[in-house]
């Protein structure tokens, strides 16, 4: 047998540079993706030495692109993205707009064509799923109000983007400038193309979602773990596969809607848990053949281009983004951290840049801007986190309009002048009405206990208003927040948010505040309880501990229940 396939010298020269470029990335405090692209571009054609196979990494690609949109779907939630519609849906519509027309203008400069231009300008509109995600994880925010509104503005970015594929094929011929604008040929396309995703659309939500979790049922029930990973593989690269095949919509497409039907079953999260390690291996190869696109010349032979699509991709795009958090009265702290959160390009921009190039509408040095701009940008991204706490405290020292419009009048800020006494006396202070909180506040309506509800989601406390509850919107580590929730009256302070960072803040201010408060406070990390407790923070839930001792009182409960009765 021969030992030099392509295929497997492509395989094992991507993945074992991508181990090691990965592994120098993560020390270095870097995203691997990082590691990963600069893997792509030592094994790729503008390098000396060894020339991975471009078909073969072209294909093993494409199964990274329907994994990883696999992996969208499995995760994306049409509730949480309702939670936060009302920023999240505009704001990721005028940012992507304000971001493709700075690009276009940009490329328009160049001398680029129109669909050129356009291509350029979306790639550079929208964030990475993957480094955004692992950098909320890293900072424990993802679950805090600023992690849903940033995940809910990404998940419109993406719904956004899947558009943006299935339309830009039949676009193509017109916006290269090869075919004339004939009006009704177009349409007619754009009509075929919309009807056709229409129809898999509509048979994935009808029939998908029901006939998909059935059979990974019927496979559960084997009890065999290899049959149900290569069913939810097998349902991955099939789907997608089948919606080019008979439906003519693409690979991503495929694989985002076979993620959401998924989704439907009682064994997603098995599924998600299951697929990882093969949607990590296929991703890092995806973004090993993204990175041999890249030529580094770029870098040395346009460095002021390089350096404009940076300033668009970290400067345009968070600045937009800032002020559109503004503009929905959000504090400055969201504003900040949003911005951060989209101040990067990844994977739905390379997808577009090869879809792009191979269209015929974006120039061979097109993708190697998009390359760079994502290499930078992504390497700049734990940076520009790191600066959102100084930056604020920085800009509300030096700037009266950023203090007048952090303490404007908001009517969400505060409790309505109509709010009964008796909800103001001894009543408990609940921080953070997700998952957790949602459950203790339904407890104490149940029980006619008073208690008013400290929240950052403005539409969460607009909905809690509109049921006739007590609730105000802002930021529990302020005092100023604490203080419109009446803390200095309160029986009990609970913090039921997963925010751990701020908890010692907002215990010192209630503490301040209220010295006989009783405070209950969650925490997921053993190291922050046991800081907690040593500070005299209150009562301490953590939450491994608390599941593990349930679970201990059930088994002994039924286990003596059971001696007791045999």
């Amino acid at each position: 047998m021969p030992h030099s396939v392509s295929l497997i010298s492509t395989i094992a020269a991507g993945l074992g540079l991508a181990l090691i470029f990965g592994f120098i990335a993560a020390r270095l405090k870097l995203p691997s993706l990082v590691g990963y692209l600069l893997a792509g571009v030592l094994i790729g054609p503008f390098t000396p030495g060894f020339v991975a196979d471009a078909a073969i990494a072209s294909q093993l690609a494409e199964i990274g692109v329907m994994l990883l949109m696999f992996g969208v779907g499995l995760h994306f939630s049409l509730d949480d993205l309702l939670a936060v519609r009302k920023i999240a849906v505009p704001g990721a519509v005028v940012q992507m707009t304000v971001a493709t027309a700075l690009g276009m203008g940009l490329a328009h400069w160049w001398g680029w064509n129109l669909g050129g231009a356009l291509v350029f300008g979306l790639s550079l509109s929208v964030a990475s799923t993957v480094v955004l995600l692992r950098a909320l994880e890293a900072r424990g925010v993802l679950d805090s109000a600023n992690g849903r509104i940033a995940v809910g503005w990404l998940v419109v970015e993406d719904l956004a983007m899947v558009l943006v594929l299935v339309l830009l094929p039949p676009l193509a011929e017109w916006l290269s400038g090869r075919g004339e604008a004939d009006v009704d040929s177009l349409w007619k396309s754009l009509g075929l193309t919309l009807l056709q995703v229409g129809g898999f659309v509509a048979l994935m939500l009808v029939v998908g979602r029901r006939f998909f979790p059935w059979v990974l049922w019927q496979v559960q029930r084997t009890g065999s773990r290899e049959l149900f990973t290569l069913c939810v593989v097998s349902a991955a690269v099939g789907i997608a596969f089948g919606a080019t095949a008979l439906f003519g919509v693409s690979f991503a497409l495929g694989a985002f809607f076979a993620g959401m039907v998924m989704r439907e079953s009682e064994f997603s999260h098995r599924a998600a848990e299951e697929s990882l390690p093969l949607r990590d291996a296929f991703a890092v190869l995806f973004f090993v053949s993204v990175g041999m696109l890249f030529d580094p010349w770029v870098i040395v032979e346009r460095p002021l281009q390089v350096l404009a699509v940076v300033a668009i991709i970290v400067v345009g795009k968070s600045l937009a983004a800032a002020a559109l958090v503004l503009g929905f009265r959000y504090p400055l702290n969201t504003a900040l951290t949003v911005s951060a959160s989209l101040a990067q390009i990844g994977e739905f921009s390379f997808i577009l840049v090869a879809m792009g190039a191979s269209l015929g509408l974006l120039p061979p040095e097109g993708q190697s801007l998009v390359l760079a701009g994502a290499l930078i940008s992504i390497a700049l991204n734990q940076l520009v986190f790191k600066t959102v706490e100084p930056l604020q405290r920085w800009i509300l020292a030096r700037s009266p309009l950023a203090r007048k419009l952090e303490a404007r009048d908001d009517p969400m800020a505060e409790l309505p002048a109509s709010t009964e006494e008796k909800y103001l006396s001894r009543q408990v202070v609940l921080v953070g009405y997700g998952r957790v909180g949602r459950r203790i506040a339904d407890a104490l309506t149940a029980q006619h206990l008073p208690f008013v509800v400290v929240e950052q989601n403005r539409e969460v406390v607009e909905r809690l208003r509109s049921e006739g509850l007590m609730a105000v919107s802002g930021d529990a580590a302020e005092p100023v927040v604490l203080v419109q929730a009446h803390i200095a009256n309160a029986r009990m302070l609970v913090i039921a948010t997963p925010d751990t960072l701020n908890v010692r803040q907002m215990v010192n201010t209630a503490r301040t505040l209220n010295p006989e408060i009783e405070i209950v406070a969650r925490t997921h990390s053993e190291a922050e309880a046991k800081l907690l407790e040593s500070e005299n923070a209150g009562k301490i839930f953590l939450g491994e501990e608390e599941l593990a001792q349930a679970m201990t009182r059930h088994v002994l409960e039924r286990s003596t229940f059971a001696q007791r009765h045999t």
